[in-house]
């Protein structure tokens, strides 16, 4: 059978015949078998799917009735597909074609040919067209679609990045043909990395306007949307900018082809900006240029970084102009300042006073323009910073807190790839990590540019043992944001999974150089049987405890001798080698895990991994995943004894399918170190 479920459903058999259902549900059914063959359906669900406004015994027997006129019809046609048992709904792969099956097996067999002509056959049709049935399964069809292009969307990045340049470039044409604003970083003939520096502004005015904040913030995100051009994570800038180096150095640190540099004076009479163009290799201006406006210009129609500013930019650096993203920004002042004032507070990092600071700029921004949907997604991402960045014993609340900014975000601009992160990672604090990672590919395909975008995409995939698929949005991470130290844990962690010790040592030691913990330097040195270096670097964080290493919300200061006999044990416990030490240190933290106020806090949950104290792991994140202690899952996928203890204990299959992790492997495909199910084998 031939089955086309993109656009309007159409079966045909062996010979080309139209196999004609009269009953819609049939349709349906089938087509919901069609999505995923082989995989068997539950037929209460299936039930409750389709006939949702009917009681269960109804609803089963017109599944069984529906079942039966299908089944008919098949064999009218000679086709015995249908495998279907007292609990489960399945259709045999062997007598069935599809559309969609033929899409992803010829990416999956590496037939770009093949994967082209089906794209520009499918179109921009969506899946299974036109089918509204009830609420439930209207939602149902809506996240399924939702899925399937996100499965898509990652199937043809893997394509362009891994193709020669000819075959990406076609490939990228025929995924325009579905997704029209679909950007990859491989799409392009000139690919240009930029920094836009911190302009200074020179006020005779007076009072607080952070006009030149405005002025980077608008033009940053104009070049975002630019394809061919990659630029520094702003936290990185906010950095590098402050140590007084030359542009070249900046350029080199920021490891950028091109800065833009230039400051804004405001006057009486209006405003006055300078813009440069500078090469990161020689220093030398490139192109440059002076603007006027008045204050109106900027604030109500954003003439000052218009269409002709972006175009000049462009063409000095060889790239054809693309037009610049829609935005869903103020055009009040006073909510456009505290706006600004916020995300400076948020990039610091600087503590829990910095976040609370944060959130209260925007919300105040909020109270003037509540359409004002960047701030939504700020305020989403302060929340969510808060809770995997300071000692609260709100995590949970806090995460929800974000997941409702950022929704209330994505109303107002569907276009907030960020946004779209968010929720993805309060979607792991709800057991949902095929749903979130569905939203971080969408959100990457809607902003690949944005480093905390491929940031979160890359941990995500890191945190389901998919280190090879990480790899690439990690490196794109770190480049766009290299002075950020906690992209390279996420580096060292990739290069640990996929057993390249070395790689991830030096990773290790430039997160220690930027001043984050040594941990997973630690681990590379222990991956490397270098036991002593290990304990050594681990002890060493000790120093760190209550400024970069938060403390256990709830807990009380330690005195320095009580802080560092606790870190020996742990350092010990961890990386020294010994048994007798690493029971030591496991005893303690489970009766840390049964006394500490929060017992599911990164304290705890990250030596437990590191240790192979599989029966706490288990335990801790079958209670709770929250934004604090869901970083340490990326290390669960080191093949290396101890820590291999989790993923091989015989109840690991289990508590993964209860945390939801099974369900994204049958969706996203299984991580590195399980090819597949071990329950089918």
């Amino acid at each position: 059978m031939r089955a086309s479920i993109f656009g309007e459903l159409r079966f045909e058999s062996a010979d080309g015949e139209v196999i004609s259902l009269n009953n819609r549900r049939a349709n349906l059914l089938l087509a919901i078998l069609c999505i995923e063959p082989g995989h068997a359906m539950d037929r209460d669900a299936l039930a409750r799917l389709l006939w949702a406004n009917r009681f269960a015994p109804q609803a089963k027997a017109s599944l069984r009735q529906c079942l039966l006129e299908l089944k008919r019809k098949l064999d009218d046609y000679g086709l015995d597909g249908l495998v279907v048992s007292r609990a489960r709904i399945a259709i045999d792969p062997a007598v069935l074609s599809c559309d969609l099956d033929d899409l992803e097996a010829a990416f999956s067999a590496g037939d770009n040919e093949a994967a082209i002509a089906h794209l520009l056959a499918i179109g921009n049709r969506p899946l299974i067209q036109g089918a509204t049935l009830n609420p439930r399964f209207d939602k149902w069809l809506g996240e399924r679609r939702e899925h399937i292009d996100a499965r898509l969307r990652s199937a043809i990045a893997e394509a362009i990045r891994t193709s020669p340049k000819p075959i990406g470039d076609r490939l990228l044409e025929a995924a325009r043909t579905r997704f029209p604003t679909y950007r990859t970083f491989n799409g392009v003939d000139h690919q240009v990395s930029l920094a836009v520096l911190p302009f200074p502004q020179l006020d005779t005015v007076g009072g607080d306007f952070f006009l030149a904040e405005g002025i980077v913030d608008e033009l940053s995100t104009r070049l975002a949307g630019i394809e061919g051009i990659t630029l520094a994570g702003r936290t990185s800038i906010a950095v590098v900018s402050e140590k007084g180096r030359t542009l070249t150095e900046i350029a080199s640190e920021l490891n950028v082809s091109h800065l833009i540099e230039g400051e804004v004076r405001r006057g009486p009479k209006g405003i006055q900006v300078r813009l440069a163009l500078i090469s990161g290799q020689s220093g030398n201006e490139v192109w440059s240029d002076q603007l006027y406006g008045s204050i109106e210009d900027f604030f109500e129609s954003r003439k000052v970084i218009g269409a002709n500013v972006i175009a000049a930019i462009c063409r000095a650096l060889g790239l054809p102009t693309s037009p610049a993203p829609s935005r869903k920004m103020t055009h009040d002042r006073e909510a456009y300042a505290l706006f600004l004032q916020g995300r400076s507070m948020v990039q610091r990092i600087s503590g829990e006073e910095a976040f609370d600071k944060a959130i209260e700029f925007f919300e105040r921004a909020l109270a003037i323009d509540p359409e004002f949907a960047e701030c939504w997604t700020a305020l989403a991402n302060a929340h969510i910073m808060k809770a995997a960045l300071t000692p609260s014993l709100t995590r949970l609340e806090q995460s929800a807190k974000g997941a409702d900014c950022a929704k209330r975000a994505l109303e107002l601009d569907p276009g907030q790839g960020h946004a779209l992160s968010i929720l993805g990672i309060h979607d792991w604090a709800l057991f949902n990590p095929a749903r979130s990672l569905e939203r971080a590919f969408e959100a990457y395909a809607r902003d690949p540019n944005d480093a905390d975008v491929s940031s979160r995409l890359g941990s995500c995939l890191l945190y389901l043992g998919k280190a090879r698929d990480a790899l690439p949005y990690v490196e794109a991470s770190v480049e766009r944001d290299p002075v950020y130290a906690r992209n390279y844990a996420m580096l060292a962690s990739a290069y640990l999974s996929l057993g390249e010790f070395e790689k991830a040592r030096v990773a290790g030691k430039r997160m220690t150089d930027l001043g984050f913990p040594g941990m997973w330097l630690a681990l590379a040195q222990f991956a490397l049987g270098d036991c002593d270096a290990a304990v050594q670097t681990h002890y060493e964080t000790r120093f760190l405890l209550g400024t970069v290493i938060m403390r256990p919300p709830g807990m009380p200061p330690m005195d320095d001798a009580a802080r560092d006999a606790y870190f020996d044990i742990a350092a010990r416990g961890i990386f020294s080698g010994r048994q007798a030490d690493r029971s030591a240190y496991c005893q303690l933290i489970d009766a840390l895990h049964a006394t500490m106020p929060d017992p599911y806090d990164s304290s705890i949950s990250f030596p437990a991994i590191w240790m192979g104290h599989s029966e706490l792991v288990m335990k801790i994140y079958s209670k709770r995943i929250h934004p604090a202690n869901i970083f340490g899952l990326m290390s669960l996928w080191i093949d290396i004894e101890p820590i291999n203890h989790t993923i091989r204990h015989p109840g690991f299959i289990d508590f993964a399918e209860g945390i939801g992790m099974v369900e994204a492997w049958e969706r996203f495909g299984w991580p590195d170190l399980m090819p597949a199910d071990p329950r089918k084998a």
